[in-house]
């Protein structure tokens, strides 16, 4: 989790949820990571609350902050119009999407694992659940795993789908045959249709961030300074992320976690019927966004030999 002392309350709330609803029957270990060093206080809170080990890491310095080869008066532009047109997560941001999309999978507290699960402060998880998910991954060849999709806001991206044409078009032997294409794209690749996996939650393979397909693929959009800077002034983990898994992962190697209650803000995956009363679930199965207006869990649904797990 990446946190600051500041966001103490929402770290106990979602800790002690996730502890009762799941991580007491398997004592997995927790990762803190922050850009400030961790109080006494914040330690203390977290770690009365499981019986796994916790630790808790400083994010180095160069992972972090801007890069110093950075246009900073560009930049600035950037940020100011983002403001200006009321986009959220315009200034800072952006080094949280550059640290989540190119290095926490390499800070030296993380590098003993292959698996993880993310969680953020102040988020809800609603049903008890049973298994456990990191050996489901591993035992069907999964890769990456999301409860809530939904599209980016075009004017935060507009550089990043040119650039990564450019990469695929450099770099085909890293597509996947078998890709999620037409999640991404309504029209076989020619423009991005902005939907993408919600990072907020995300149960992935590590390994695969580490590996040479995503390894070049972050490379060449580090290279453009579109973080910070570009038309897109600030390209998000999320699509990031859901561009690589969805051309470099076979589709069935991606996969909803439908029997996960989960909520974010205001959007709420709820499970239904039997999922929903198998897990003891507290939401309200009526409060779902999966097939609301604005969410892309039917392109995810319409790929082939897509399967309900």
């Amino acid at each position: 989790m990446l946190a600051r002392n500041s966001y103490l309350d929402g770290v106990v709330w979602s800790v002690e949820q996730l502890e009762a609803k799941f991580n007491h029957k398997y004592n997995y270990p927790w990762v803190f990571l922050s850009d400030e060093p961790f109080s006494y206080e914040f330690k203390r809170r977290v770690q009365v609350l499981t019986d796994a080990d916790v630790s808790f890491g400083l994010i180095p310095r160069e992972t972090w902050v801007q890069p110093p080869w950075i246009d900073e008066e560009r930049a600035r532009k950037g940020r100011n119009m983002l403001t200006q047109e009321g986009v959220i997560y315009g200034g800072n941001y952006r080094n949280m999407c550059r640290f989540n999309s190119g290095f926490f999978f390499h800070h030296e507290l993380l590098t003993p694992y292959k698996w993880y699960w993310r969680v953020e402060p102040d988020v809800r998880f609603y049903c008890d659940l049973e298994y456990d998910p990191f050996v489901f991954m591993e035992d069907h060849d999964k890769i990456y795993g999301f409860t809530i999709s939904m599209p980016e806001r075009e004017q935060t991206i507009t550089s990043l789908w040119s650039v990564v044409k450019e990469f695929i078009s450099d770099h085909p032997e890293y597509v996947s045959p078998n890709n999620s294409m037409d999640f991404i794209s309504d029209d076989a690749g020619d423009t991005y249709n902005m939907c993408h996996f919600w990072s907020n939650f995300e149960i992935a393979d590590m390994d695969f961030w580490r590996g040479e397909a995503y390894t070049e693929f972050f490379n060449h959009l580090e290279n453009t300074g579109g973080f910070y800077y570009e038309a897109s002034l600030r390209w998000g983990d999320a699509p990031v992320h859901s561009i690589a898994a969805a051309l470099f992962t076979r589709k069935d190697q991606i996969h909803f976690f439908k029997d996960i209650g989960y909520k974010y803000a205001e959007f709420t995956h709820c499970p239904q019927g039997r999922q929903w009363r198998e897990g003891h679930c507290s939401c309200n199965p009526n409060d779902n966004f999966d097939f609301a207006q604005n969410s892309c869990l039917r392109h995810f649904l319409r790929l082939d030999d897509w399967m309900f797990g």
